[in-house]
Order: structure tokens, then C-alpha cells, then sequence
């Protein structure tokens, strides 16, 4: 009655989920046959599922699952790789209706719009197919398999002898590091625990082995997963793909909060998490990191909230999400409404994080923190329940990765097809974005296939989107802006950030320099300064020379060669200084390069900034007349400029623009007043 540790009930409710969003794309095909109707919805989506949409979008599985391992690997602060965003709600209410007034299919068009340089348009979309394809479609087939492979556990009896040896080796790791708390180790013991701790950082050990580990059970979990994405949103394109979020919502609040109670039931209660989570674990910042921990403080706290802030601006489903809105409030109230709901989501997954810390301690820690959320619905669901978190997980993951696919077809589609078709009918356009949809999935299995770590795909989501980003902010805000600055910004950008960094895992002669396996040691625990982490290049000879593994963070290497003594500084101040480098970096390239080239033709920058100060019209025609009179006129909106003889085109606020920045400041305001007081309520 069982397969690995779902019961019959769990799989027959994981099946029923996938039947239902089946059956909802193959409903919403029939209105998907023209261009503007597959990728936008024909722009016909209200309040209720722009809500819907953004919720499905902005909350996913990734989110769940790596903030609940965040949280157990460092405690409450972890949340705010993902809870940041709660500070940038107020500036939601305003970049969705910017995104919605535009008038475009995809961001690549704003390019075009912007600059009248089709070169740049397509570049951004090349960029960013490969880059969403990679990284955030990649990691959140990375997610569900992980959470998936953590509930199909192996038995004991059937594991190979490589696996007893990982498993078993994890476990002598474990009780040498509890030993060594309480008493000096001996020389073979201090030894033997060296080297486990070197496989370790290898991921050679592993608390748990599972029977999707091996090779033909990845592959097939990726295939099997990827056909039912594929299926709906081939069929029913960002119609289907709105269906199934108000559909999946649901799922996403149950898959959000069913650990909770069964959790808190295991540990004994909220007084029992008060006893076994230690008072550090539970400061909303660090303000006193452990030595050699990584840690959120206040300064990294800003400079994840800095880059964020910057790198939402350029992410692909901008277009996709608030173009299809009917008007501008639907596009606003979506926006801000959805991600609020986020946002609540995220505190419930930091307390799954934290109950996580009480059930897994000491010799019971999880080697891979990735799966505390996988093993705790193992070890506390029952039959029934299990099955419905999966589908939960599946529905929190499929939305996210169907809305990404979505606009990467469209980007596919129309900056790219398009200008080698351009005499494609619609239904030529329709049928190029549903083959493009098959390659994508398929190349983001194959993404998957060679990710790993959780954490450092985060850093990477965090700052791979923020050359665009800045460009795009700058974009609507000063005239001034050329295409070569943006050129610039994203190739020097992306060189440090996103190629040097790769390119460094697999060179031998930066992996293994001197100069880059610099570690400091904090609190009798060494830390590597330029590397995720450096380990002895033989994993049994301790006296082997050392190699660096994970990203090499090109950032802190220029900041060492501008004179910055890093060694001085703890992990947590390194981890901010990363951030704040990347996301200041391409401003100051963006400026300095614009005052030195050649502008965009003036008639193109006032007619942009004039449909941009134009408000959308529900009823098409009467759209269509407000934007043939700023064609004739792109400056009849000049009075509304804050600072009418600049070339900034900040705009004054109006009422609705006013009180729905009030409102979003409040509500955002209550929603960290919560988690803080849950926080306190946990000490």
C-alpha cells in the first residue's frame, strides 16, 4: 500500500490534482488562438485573478522549501532572503501600473520602445531566456525534486554500498561534532572528523538516502513533472496558466500551513519550541552572529533589500503579468494584494523553519537542509495529508514555473521568431510559442539536472536580474539614458556576476590559487573569504594543497584589489558588501556611460514618456483615442513632471497614488509586526 513513504491515498490525491489542472488548460485553449490572447489573456483578467496571478507567480515551492531551510541553517533571520520583499510592496502599487501603461507584450519591447534599438530588445531576450531557463525555471524543478526525493526514502535493506557508506559516515560526523562540544576529541578522532568534514562540504555524506538519488530516478522524476507542465500551458497558454492559479491558490495556502500543527504537535507544543531553540536562533537580525556563521544583520538585511529592489524591474513577468490586467487598478491592486498574500505564506514557511531547528539537532541533523521540509512531512503527515501537501507543492511549483515559461515564449515569440518571420499570422505566432514552450521545459530539466545547493541559487536568483533591472529603473525615470550605457552595464555586469564566477568552478588555476583560498578564522571555525567554501583537494590527506568549490564571488576579489582588507571583516559583512556591490556597480556604469554617448532620438523619448503619463482606458477604442492624441501631443502631461526643467521625469502623485502608498506602508507594517511578534511570543 505504499511506495517509498506515500501511502496509496497520497498517490491517488497527487493523481487527482494533476487530472484537474489538466482539464483547466484544455478548457482555456479555446480562447488562446490569437497572440494577444495566448500570451496576455487578450488583457481581459480583472482584480480576482490578477490577485490570483500574482499570488501564483510570486509564491512557489523555491520559496517555501529554501526559506524553511534558510531558517533552519540560520536561524530566524534566514526569512529575510525571502521576506525582504516585504519592504518593496509600497513600490509595487506604483511599477505595476508603469508595466501596464507601457502597452507592450513582453519587457524586451521596452527596449525597442524606449530606445528604438532592436538590437538591445533582442539581446535582453536572449539574456533573459537563458537566464530564466537556467536559473529560475532550473531551480524550481531543483526544488520539487529535492522536497519530492526526501519523501521517497530508501529502506535500509535495499541501500548500495556506496550509499551505506555516505549515510553512515554522515552519522559518525555527526557524533564527533556533538562530542567535541562537550570534551576535547583525541588526535585520530580530531583527525577522522577533519576529513568527514571535508566530504561534507563535497555533499559526499548524506543524512537520508532516497530513491530518486540515483541518475535514472532524477531523470525520470524531472520528465514525468515537466510533462504535466508542459501539457496545460501548451494547451491554454496564460489563460489556462490564470485558471490554474486560483485553483492551485487554494493548494498553496494548504501546502503553506499543514506542518504547523502536526509539527508543533511532535515537538510537544509552542513551550516545548520556546525550550529547544536556542535564543540567537530566534532574533528577527542578528545583531551578535555566531562566529564562522552566516548570519542576516541589519546591513545584510538592506543590501538583499537594495538588490531586490533593483532586480525586480528587469525580471521577464513583469509584461506578462500586469500587461494582461483589463485597467491600471486591476494591474495595481493584483500586484500588491498577491504578494501581501505572499508575504503571510512566508511567515508560516519560517515557522516550519523554525520547528525544524527543535526536531532536528545535534545527531539528528540533517545533512541536507534542503529537506527539512521533505523530511518533516514524512516523519509527521499521515495518509491523506502527505499526499495533499505534495499536491500543494506540485501546484506552488507549476504556477511559477508555468508563468516564467509563459513569458519566456512570449519572449521567444515576438523578439526573436518575429524578426526572422515577420510576415507570421497569429496563428503561426501561437504555434512558435507552443513549440518554444517544449524546448524550454526541456532545456530547465536539464538546468536541474546540475544543480545542487539550494542557497547558492539564491544568491544567484538574487542578483542575476540586476544589470536589467537598474536599466529598466533608470529607464523610466531619466531621459538621459542611452542604449550603450545599458549595453555596457550588462556585459561588464554580467562578466563579474554571472560568466567569471562560472567560468572560475572549472578552472584549475583560479580553483586552486593561492591568493583565492584565503580562509579566516572566526570563533575556531575557518571560513573562506573569495569561495562558498575551500576543502583539501584529496579528501583523506589533510596535507593536500587547498582548491576553492562553489562561486567564486568576483566581487570581494575587486574589492581586495581596491585595497579593502576583507579578513578583517566577519562572513555575514562579507555577504553584505557582495550585495550592495552588485547592485550599486551598474548604476554607476549606466551613469557614467550615458553623459558620454549619444542620446535616442528626442521624438522617441517624448513620445515614450508621454504614453507612459497617459492612464490606461478599460474600453479599447477609447484607449486607442488618448494614445492618438499624445502621438500628436507626447507633452501634453509636462505639467504633471516634479521637476518640470530636468531631465528626471519623476511624476507628482495623485490621490489613489497617495493613499495606496499609505495603505501598502500600513499593511506592510503590520505584517512585520506580526512575525515579530511571533518571534517574541517563541523566546
Amino acid at each position: 500500500m505504499t511506495f517509498g513513504s506515500l501511502h496509496v491515498i497520497d498517490i491517488l490525491v497527487v493523481f487527482g490534482y494533476l487530472a484537474a489542472v489538466t482539464y483547466l488548460g484544455h478548457r482555456a485553449a479555446k480562447g488562446s488562438q490569437s497572440e494577444e490572447g495566448f500570451f496576455l489573456a487578450g488583457r481581459k483578467l480583472g482584480k480576482l485573478y490578477q490577485f490570483f496571478l500574482n499570488f501564483g507567480n510570486a509564491t512557489d515551492a523555491n520559496g517555501a522549501v529554501s526559506t524553511a531551510s534558510l531558517v533552519y541553517r540560520q536561524g530566524a533571520s534566514g526569512v529575510w532572503h525571502a521576506l525582504q520583499t516585504l519592504f518593496m510592496n509600497p513600490y509595487y502599487w506604483f511599477m505595476n501600473l508603469w508595466f501596464r501603461r507601457v502597452r507592450l507584450v513582453t519587457v524586451a519591447d521596452l527596449f525597442e520602445d524606449r530606445f528604438g534599438s532592436r538590437g538591445l530588445a533582442r539581446f535582453y531576450a536572449i539574456f533573459q531566456i537563458f537566464a530564466t531557463v537556467t536559473v529560475i525555471i532550473g531551480f524550481g524543478n531543483l526544488i520539487s525534486y529535492k522536497v519530492t526525493s526526501s519523501l521517497l526514502i530508501k529502506p535500509e535493506a535495499r541501500w548500495t554500498a556506496e550509499e551505506r557508506r555516505s549515510a553512515e559516515g554522515y552519522q559518525e560526523f555527526k557524533r564527533l561534532e556533538a562530542a567535541q562540544k562537550s570534551a576535547p576529541l583525541s588526535a585520530a578522532d580530531s583527525e577522522r572528523l577533519a576529513r568527514l568534514r571535508d566530504q561534507n562540504k563535497r555533499g559526499e555524506l548524506r543524512s537520508y538516502i532516497s530513491w530518486l538519488h540515483s541518475e535514472t530516478g532524477k531523470w525520470a522524476y524531472y520528465l514525468g513533472y515537466t510533462l504535466i507542465v508542459g501539457a496545460y500551458i501548451v494547451m491554454g497558454g496564460l489563460a489556462a496558466t490564470a485558471l490554474n492559479e486560483a485553483f492551485q491558490g487554494v493548494l498553496i495556502v494548504v501546502f503553506s500551513g499543514i506542518l504547523i500543527p502536526f509539527g508543533l504537535a511532535a515537538i510537544g507544543g509552542w513551550d516545548a519550541l520556546q525550550a529547544r531553540v536556542p535564543e540567537h536562533m530566534l532574533q528577527i537580525v542578528a545583531l551578535n552572529p555566531a562566529p564562522g556563521t552566516l548570519q542576516i544583520t541589519f546591513w545584510s538585511l538592506l543590501a538583499i533589500l537594495f538588490v531586490s529592489l533593483v532586480q525586480i524591474n528587469g525580471i521577464i513577468g513583469n509584461m506578462t503579468v500586469s500587461g494582461s490586467a483589463r485597467d491600471e487598478f486591476a494591474a495595481r491592486f493584483g500586484a500588491v494584494s498577491g504578494t501581501y498574500a505572499k508575504r503571510i505564506m512566508i511567515i508560516m514557511w519560517a515557522v516550519v523553519g523554525l520547528i525544524a531547528i527543535a526536531l532536528f539537532a545535534d545527531e539528528k541533523t540533517l545533512s541536507d537542509p534542503d529537506a527539512a521540509w521533505g523530511t518533516m512531512s514524512v516523519q509527521l503527515l499521515t495518509p491523506g495529508a502527505l499526499g495533499l501537501m505534495m499536491a500543494g507543492l506540485l501546484a506552488a511549483n507549476m504556477s511559477t514555473v508555468a508563468a516564467q515559461t509563459m513569458a519566456v515564449s512570449a519572449l521567444f515569440t515576438r523578439n526573436i521568431y518575429k524578426y526572422l518571420k515577420p510576415d507570421a499570422t497569429d496563428a503561426a505566432m501561437v504555434r512558435a510559442g507552443r513549440w518554444s514552450i517544449v524546448v524550454i521545459l526541456a532545456i530547465g530539466v536539464v538546468a536541474a539536472a546540475n544543480m545542487e545547493d539550494v542557497f547558492s541559487q539564491i544568491q544567484l536568483m538574487l542578483t542575476v536580474q540586476v544589470p536589467f533591472g537598474a536599466a529598466v529603473m533608470l529607464m523610466f525615470f531619466w531621459r538621459r539614458l542611452t542604449a550603450a550605457a545599458v549595453w555596457a552595464a550588462v556585459i561588464v555586469s554580467s562578466l563579474l556576476n554571472i560568466v567569471g564566477p562560472k567560468v572560475a568552478e572549472s578552472v584549475d588555476a583560479w580553483r586552486t590559487h593561492q591568493g583565492l583560498v584565503l580562509q579566516v578564522e572566526e570563533g575556531g571555525v575557518k571560513t573562506a573569504v573569495f569561495w562558498d567554501a575551500v576543502v583539501h583537494q584529496k579528501p583523506d590527506d589533510l596535507t593536500s594543497p587547498l582548491e576553492g568549490r562553489g562561486r567564486l564571488h568576483l566581487e570581494l576579489v575587486v574589492l581586495d584589489k581596491l585595497g579593502l582588507d576583507l579578513t578583517r571583516l566577519d562572513v555575514s559583512t562579507r555577504y553584505a558588501v557582495r550585495f550592495f556591490f552588485d547592485g550599486l556597480f551598474p548604476f554607476l556604469v549606466l551613469l557614467v556611460v550615458s553623459l558620454f554617448t549619444r542620446h535616442p532620438p528626442p521624438a522617441v523619448v517624448d513620445l515614450f514618456y508621454g504614453k507612459m503619463k497617459t492612464p490606461v482606458d478599460p474600453v479599447p477604442e477609447r484607449d486607442a483615442a488618448a494614445m492618438a492624441e499624445t502621438q500628436r501631443n507626447p507633452r501634453r502631461f509636462d505639467d504633471r513632471k516634479l521637476f518640470p526643467r530636468s531631465a528626471w521625469e519623476f511624476t507628482k502623485w495623485d490621490r489613489v497614488d497617495t493613499i495606496g502608498f499609505l495603505v501598502c506602508c500600513g499593511v506592510s507594517g503590520a505584517i512585520f509586526g506580526l512575525f515579530y511578534l511571533i518571534l517574541q511570543a517563541a523566546k
